[in-house]
């Protein structure tokens, strides 16, 4: 009896820790937003177009900037953002972020919503 015992203390044991391990070692997934540039006419995707995101607190004084990123969109017209290092776990939500999208006279504005560690979409149309 005692020997049934035992061993069922050492499965015990390292079922218990098993389950810890796989609980603490969860992987986090990253946090994209990403932005499509096309063209108002013609629909067709914007390479080269300036992409800026950005985001005003709304508990902090008014019209602070509390994010602010900018880059390219790729020869696909998509404009890629990582913001890992905004999302905290526990948080809910990340932001809602503004869209400013610019490539020579041709602009257009949007918004997109950041969905902690998924990879969220928004199109942004620019014209003349």
């Amino acid at each position: 009896m005692k020997k049934y015992f035992n061993a069922f203390s050492i499965f015990s044991v390292l079922l218990i820790s098993t389950a810890m391990f796989q609980v603490g070692c969860k992987k986090t997934k990253d946090t994209i937003a990403k932005v499509i540039v096309r063209d108002a006419v013609s629909q067709t995707v914007v390479s080269g177009a300036k992409v800026v995101l950005y985001g005003q607190s709304t508990e902090n004084k008014q019209g602070k900037v509390t994010v602010y990123d900018t880059t390219v969109t790729n020869a696909s017209g998509e404009a890629i953002f990582n913001f890992n290092d905004l999302w905290k776990p526990g948080q809910a939500g990340v932001a809602v972020l503004n869209i400013d999208a610019v490539k020579g006279d041709a602009s257009g504005s949007g918004i997109i919503k950041v969905v902690e560690q998924e990879t969220s979409t928004e199109t942004v149309f620019i014209q003349e």
